[in-house]
């Protein structure tokens, strides 16, 4: 039975710079220390980590939402990922990640993933001081 994780964080940054964090492929690189291939265009293939994450586009929103079809083999339900970016004032950015239709033996490697090797560095990369 397929699994939903959602989260919220808080990062001090500029809102272009945050949904730069997650749409641009040079951005990726910096904080993420892979090559990556990514776009805004529906429908456009992305890869992270070397293919650990593939998926296409589904819909871009400038600076406000960013979904996605992540791929993890044959599986009925699509697992889609939804970010959403709201701007919280005082260069604050609050990011909500909704990702739905997680395989069971996946969950907790999608959950650390999500928490370590994504959202913590994107944070730590974009709060330097």
């Amino acid at each position: 039975m397929p699994k939903d994780f959602k989260t919220r964080i808080k990062i001090k940054a500029e809102m272009e710079d945050v949904f730069a964090a997650f749409t641009n492929p040079f951005t990726i690189e910096l904080w993420s220390g892979y090559p990556a291939k990514m776009s805004t265009e529906p429908g456009a293939p992305f890869e992270l980590w070397e293919g650990d994450i593939v998926g296409h586009v589904v819909e871009v929103e400038d600076q406000k939402r960013i979904v996605q079809e992540w791929y993890f083999g044959p599986q009925e339900e699509q697992s889609i990922v939804t970010i959403k970016l709201f701007p919280q004032g005082g260069n604050k950015v609050q990011v909500d990640v909704f990702h739905t239709n997680i395989p069971d033996e996946a969950y907790e490697e999608i959950v650390e993933g999500w928490n370590d090797y994504f959202l913590g560095p994107i944070k730590e990369f974009l709060e330097i001081e």
